[in-house]
């Protein structure tokens, strides 16, 4: 997936990704990955097979089960090496919804009135609400941080935390805004509380390399859709601290972890499309090495091609009178949401669309940041950059945004 330039230094050759991404080839501008990324044939190939191969439920007799029981093992192996995490930790669920809801009911169970959980105005509410309502419903405090609209950088949340925090929910990436707080100082100095920590690292994980032990989280949540595999969601949890939880499960079903959290039999064809997906991802750049080393080589040289069409996108939005810049902060996904001092945003993404540029407007469930920011729950329009984006199709966008501007 590189090309020599003329100078003898390797470039990321972005149409030899996108030639496996059957989608791509309708002609449209993708805009809208941080909503679901496009699929490559790769990972479409793998659910296929795994749905016409022989299959049972998991077990070591038959072939068909030890197929089964091959696949989730080896689902949990690839989501270790892309979140740097144990495999005996990795929790698969629907969604990362799902599976935040279940985990805050339980971890309820060991709290008492007056213990405080802590969540923030950046995050998309599936990191908000699952432990708003699991306080509310033990009589635990919620304290709230909050951001500074101006540049979108999180306020310091040692500030809220004390001797009974129990829990810090905080987002790696804001899935509205891009902003990439400091995750791994928030986490230390949770633990220095003694509380717990849950990072939403759904907007994070598609853009830059993972290492949630580096990061100190208790608990990761990603969505594997968000970086080309199919919808479910994942929690990559400390083995430790899940031995110590117990949710609820039926009575004959397994107690170990992780299966205990996962509630009836798993879909194996979508854990066969995971895997792919991370293959797919360590593949991107050729490199020696573990899967786990070549992952993060190649999401370190996405991340690079990314910053590069951001900065052209901002570089050229700043261009366009009346626009509104909102994703400022210092670190930031190569994410951009905008809105116009004389137009709405929902006209906007129309009016795109009708060119075949997908961007689209709302507040794409990060209510808080939203209204946070005084756009109540209308929220901007979202750009979101892929590793399958291209100059080309950032000149596609400004010039329709530029027409919008003048036609409207």
């Amino acid at each position: 997936m590189w090309i020599g330039g003329q100078s003898g230094a390797m470039t990321y050759d972005v149409e030899s990704v996108r030639a496996r991404f059957p989608s791509l080839a309708t002609g449209t501008a993708h805009f809208d990955g941080p909503g679901g990324s496009q699929v490559p044939a790769v990972v479409a190939d793998a659910v296929r097979d795994a749905m016409v191969s022989p299959l049972a439920n998991r077990g070591v007799v038959t072939a068909a089960e030890r197929a089964a029981d091959a696949i989730v093992l080896d689902a949990r192996r690839a989501l270790g090496d892309l979140l740097g995490a144990p495999a005996e930790g990795v929790v698969f669920g629907r969604s990362m919804t799902q599976l935040t809801y279940d985990l805050a009911r339980t971890l309820a169970r060991t709290w008492q009135p007056g213990d405080e959980v802590v969540v923030t105005r950046l995050d998309h509410d599936a990191n908000v609400r699952p432990w708003v309502q699991a306080a509310e419903a033990v009589g635990a405090v919620v304290r709230w941080v909050g951001f500074d609209p101006a540049t979108g950088e999180l306020d310091d949340v040692a500030d809220v935390l004390s001797d009974r925090t129990r829990l810090v929910a905080v987002t790696a990436a804001s899935n509205l805004i891009g902003t990439r707080p400091a995750v791994a100082e928030i986490g230390a100095a949770a633990h220095e509380r003694g509380a717990l920590f849950f990072v939403d690292g759904v907007h994070l994980t598609p853009h830059h390399p993972v290492d949630v032990e580096a990061l100190g989280a208790d608990f990761f949540a990603c969505s594997p859709y968000k970086f080309f595999g199919p919808h479910c969601g994942v929690v990559a949890g400390r083995p430790e601290v899940l031995a110590d939880l117990r949710p609820d499960k039926l009575v004959p079903s397994s107690d170990a972890v992780p299966e205990r959290f996962e509630l009836g039999t798993l879909p194996y064809e979508v854990l066969a499309g995971c895997t792919a997906a991370v293959d797919f991802i360590a593949d991107l750049v050729p490199s020696a090495g573990s899967r786990r080393e070549r992952v993060v080589a190649s999401l370190a040289t996405v991340g690079e091609h990314e910053d590069r069409l951001r900065e052209k996108v901002e570089s050229g939005l700043a261009e366009l009178p009346g626009t509104v810049v909102w994703s400022r902060a210092r670190r930031r996904t190569p994410t951009v949401l905008v809105t116009f001092t004389d137009h709405a945003v929902a006209d906007a993404y129309r009016y795109l669309a009708g060119l075949g540029v997908n961007a689209p407007a709302g507040a794409f469930y990060a209510v808080e940041t939203s209204r946070w920011l005084g756009l109540g729950d209308t929220g901007g329009l979202r750009i979101g950059l892929a590793p399958y984006s291209t100059g080309a199709e950032v000149d596609r966008l400004l010039d329709g945004l530029a027409a919008f501007l003048r036609s409207a």
